[in-house]
């Protein structure tokens, strides 16, 4: 079946921006086929294993199918795990950002029960929760069922190798008796086939198994980084291993344009891809990145699909993909015609459980690497031009710089001193040409700061609405630093002054670097001292 776009679908506004905020652009294979039996009241199987977007595929229908007005439950999700519980309850509430009214609750064990009963008196449309807890609610009849209308098991199998079933069982029996079902499951096994005849009606069978797919010999690494050094990260990568042509892909359109605007801003030749782009729009870009006109290319999974250039070296996942098929996609970019490649992956909190999947689907090793340093930059610069120097040794026509040369050498000046003086002048000029990362350690020696502090500025204050809170937020919440271990913090119209202990100051600058406070971009360097 044909993958189908969000914006075709009988689903709201409010719920297609959501989607588009959340990064989707079309429907997985689980979704096409889920989502239009769902909103039709249908029971439902699906199989469908992890990492195929089955938690939009039946979250979707449920905030579609919420009445808004109600304060009771109208739908519960049964999980096998509280991992999973909170993270399909965080996906859902996205789902519902802009649906007015709908609560979501996740409910498990090891959180304090008496929290959860006071959210339920509040009022909740949408219960996820492992089986014995959710059962732990019914019999305290804090959960109430008269207004349940469906119920979902997510990975239902998972659920009856972990002994769960007699709860399922009790759950379900004591619901409504017209209610629509609809359960998930990594397998269609007998047990599940024999379930499902007992609770369902006539449900509907959904299979979306991957398709065994090949991963090309790539050499493949991730980095564990913070979302505010993601572009940091990337720079670096890209002046170390130098690709002639380079793969960036990103999960939304909106995230595509930000980031090449960054890239742009930094002096590469970056440029944009993605589904807002008129035909001829995107024949141009992929014209310029096939003759080298740019050499970074930023582009979602699906304005990509396009794309057949020999010359990729190094595909980067900025995003982590949803689903592991587009990992293999994205990758298979590179190491075109017998050629090698390269594959960066960028990973966020949680997104390393994403690559674990990824790992097992494509049964190959991604290797966890550090973050490249600015004296591996440096390095590496200096090993490019020297390869450079060298291959003008070998093939240039150097006859007429050999002519200037000489009046150096005829005045008795070493030849040796003369290139070192030549070579000092052109990586001075390079580096003041270059838009490149504050060397930190040199700046924030005396920014005017309390002994062992270093002093920054922030190019946001008051007339921004901005409180010294803000600051401390931003600063403790991207980074390693306790709150009581910030200084003074001195607030002007446009700009605030912030202390940190001066062996933060360089990980406070890079984490905070392109941030936003309040939702307003920021700019951060080490304070001048003549500012105090």
């Amino acid at each position: 079946m044909e993958k189908l776009k969000f914006e075709d679908m009988n689903i709201s506004e409010e719920v297609k921006k959501a989607i588009i905020d959340m990064g989707f652009e079309e429907a997985s294979p689980i979704q096409s086929q889920s989502i239009p039996h769902i909103i039709e009241g249908l029971d439902m199987i699906g199989q469908s294993q992890t990492g195929t977007g089955k938690t939009a595929a039946f979250g979707i229908p449920l905030v579609e199918m919420n009445e808004s007005k109600a304060k009771n439950p109208q739908s519960i999700v049964l999980c096998p795990t509280r991992e999973l519980a909170i993270q399909v309850a965080e996906e859902i509430k996205k789902l519902a950002k802009y649906k007015s009214g709908i609560r979501v609750l996740p409910v498990y064990g090891g959180q304090s029960i008496e929290r959860q009963i006071q959210v339920l008196k509040k009022g909740v449309n949408i219960v996820i929760g492992t089986p014995g807890r959710v059962m732990d609610h019914i019999r305290r009849k804090t959960l109430k069922l008269d207004g349940i209308k469906r119920i979902v098991l997510d990975e239902a199998d998972e659920m009856f190798d972990m002994g769960f079933r007699e709860d399922i069982e009790e759950v379900i029996n004591l619901l409504p008796e017209h209610r629509q079902s609809i359960f998930f499951s990594a397998t269609m096994d007998k047990e599940i086939i024999k379930f499902a005849k007992k609770f369902q009606n006539n449900p509907k069978i959904v299979k979306v198994v991957h398709k065994e797919l090949t991963v090309p010999k790539i050499e493949q690494y991730y980095f564990e980084v913070k979302q505010s050094m993601k572009t940091e990260t990337l720079s670096r990568l890209i002046d170390i291993y130098n690709p002639k042509l380079s793969l960036v892909f990103c999960n939304t359109k909106r995230r595509v344009d930000e980031l090449v605007i960054q890239l742009q801003a930094r002096g590469y030749f970056a440029d944009a891809l993605h589904g807002d782009l008129k035909q001829a729009q995107r024949d141009r870009v992929m014209d310029k990145f096939r003759t080298g006109t740019i050499d970074i290319l930023v582009a979602t999974d699906v304005a990509a699909r396009g794309i057949d250039v020999d010359d990729v070296d190094v595909v980067f996942n900025y995003d982590i993909p949803q689903d592991e098929e587009y990992y293999v996609h994205r990758i298979g970019r590179t190491a075109r015609a017998g050629r090698s490649g390269k594959a960066f992956s960028f990973a966020v909190g949680k997104d390393i459980y994403k690559l674990r999947d990824i790992q097992r689907y494509t049964k190959t090793k991604i290797i966890r690497k550090n973050i490249p340093t600015i004296s591996d930059v440096e390095e590496s610069k200096t090993n490019i031009l020297l390869e450079k120097i060298k291959y003008e040794m070998e093939n240039g026509e150097l006859s007429k710089y050999e002519k200037v040369l000489q009046i150096l050498v005829e005045q008795e000046y070493n030849s040796l001193d003369i290139a070192a003086a030549l070579l000092k002048l052109y990586i001075g000029e390079s580096k003041r040409n270059e838009n490149e990362e504050i060397d930190v350690e040199d700046n924030i020696q005396d920014t005017g700061a309390e002994s062992g502090m270093a002093r920054l500025f922030i190019n946001i204050g008051k007339n921004q609405h901005i409180r010294p809170g803000d600051i401390v937020g931003a600063i403790t919440g991207e980074t390693n630093l306790s709150g009581k271990l910030i200084g003074k913090i001195d607030m002007f119209d446009k700009y605030t002054f912030v202390e940190v202990p001066r062996e933060y100051a360089k990980e406070v600058l890079f984490s905070l670097k392109d941030n936003r406070i309040k939702g307003k971009k920021i700019n951060i360097e080490p304070a001048n001292p003549k500012n105090r």
